[in-house]
């Protein structure tokens, strides 16, 4: 076996520890607020949000498509590469994680790849793909692609409409339920928020597993072109790729892998999203999560990676919003929002140090 295919089975396991890790990191996502107003166990809940990311990363590859092929120049992208680029993202998720805040996955994965692959091309910035006319061969229509398209503008935009629409999503519940009494609105929404957490755990899996498939069918295309499977034993042909394109056995191994860190559960940011942030009641935790998992859904249909983090989290800030403005602890918002904003500059910088200090 030779150094070249070690490195790439290296690697491949290193995506999927970074894909166990995005799912007990991104579990509060998921079920913070069925936990926090007591309508589930903790476990029951995970359970539930698990069986929902399974399901959800069948769903589709618009989003894995856009991270492997759609973000930067694929011709600079190497085996190397994709392992700096993990190793970035894991050690920023880990470091988030200790800490309690709901910072974004996607957007570790997307700096840790922008950072090492502009490392492998020696800083030449026109790596980056920053936007691009995409032609559909079969339809002819025209869409466009980058990380502007598909990155910068959703992440400023789907944060806004989690706010503005969980906002109103939760006055047009108060308005219907005004005259309900509060025995009867917690008994119905109780058992909404059951489907309203499934919903979520399948967006989340919709959203978040692709990211990872489509980085899985990047490493395996380079290392095809570049001849590292040329003469690999038999057992091992699955892993040639000469075309991009997500196989059903990455789909699969990348549900299972995120639906067993989703098990694991990650219980510092749930405490943040379930119970620091703005404390909640059934009809809030199914407002929220109906509003981000109905992003999510659209989103993920348009090939968009949006954050599943931030999409919640501003979906519980516009629910609050709408409870009573000063219920939301906005000093902890703050914090929160600058993990956000340092989570691809840090990213993409950590990966492309580790690239320059590995090579």
């Amino acid at each position: 076996m030779t150094s070249a295919l070690i490195l790439l089975l290296v690697v491949l396991l290193v995506v999927l520890a970074f894909e166990y890790i995005n799912g007990f990191h991104d579990t509060a996502n998921a079920i913070a607020t069925v936990v926090s107003t007591k309508v589930l166990t903790p476990r029951q809940a995970l359970a539930l949000a698990a069986t929902a990311n399974l399901i959800g990363a069948f769903w589709g590859t618009a989003v894995a498509k856009t991270i492997g092929a759609g973000l930067v120049d694929i011709a600079h992208v190497t085996t190397m590469t994709i392992l700096c680029a993990m190793l970035g993202g894991i050690i920023w998720n880990l470091l988030t994680w200790y800490f309690g805040l709901p910072s974004s996955s996607s957007h570790a994965l997307i700096g840790g790849l922008c950072g090492a692959t502009l490392a492998s091309a020696n800083g030449n910035w026109h790596v980056l793909i920053w936007s691009k006319a995409k032609v559909d061969a079969k339809t002819g229509a025209v869409t466009m692609d980058g990380i502007f398209h598909k990155v910068v503008i959703p992440m400023i935009t789907s944060p806004v409409l989690g706010f503005v629409v969980g906002f109103i999503v939760m006055g047009l519940l108060f308005w219907l339920i005004r005259n309900w009494r509060p025995h009867t609105i917690n008994t119905v929404f109780s058992k909404l928020q059951i489907v309203s957490a499934a919903y979520m755990g399948f967006g989340h899996g919709f959203a978040d597993a692709q990211k990872t498939m489509g980085i899985i069918a990047l490493t395996l295309f380079t290392a095809t072109t570049a001849g590292t499977l040329d003469n690999v034993p038999s057992i091992l042909g699955f892993l040639r790729t000469p075309e991009f394109e997500v196989a059903s056995w990455v789909k699969i191994t990348c549900a299972l892998v995120m639906a067993a860190g989703t098990w694991a559960g990650g219980w510092r940011i749930i405490k943040t999203l379930g119970h620091k942030m703005v404390k909640m009641k059934p009809v809030h935790g199914f407002a929220a999560e109906t509003t981000a998992a109905t992003i999510l859904a659209v989103t993920g249909h348009l090939g968009m990676p949006v954050s599943t983090t931030h999409t919640i989290t501003t979906s519980i800030m516009g629910v609050g919003a709408a409870k009573r403005w000063n219920s939301i602890r906005w000093s902890l918002v703050e914090r929160i929002v600058w993990a956000w904003v340092l989570t691809i500059p840090v990213t993409s910088a950590l990966s492309y140090v580790i690239y320059k200090v590995l090579t």
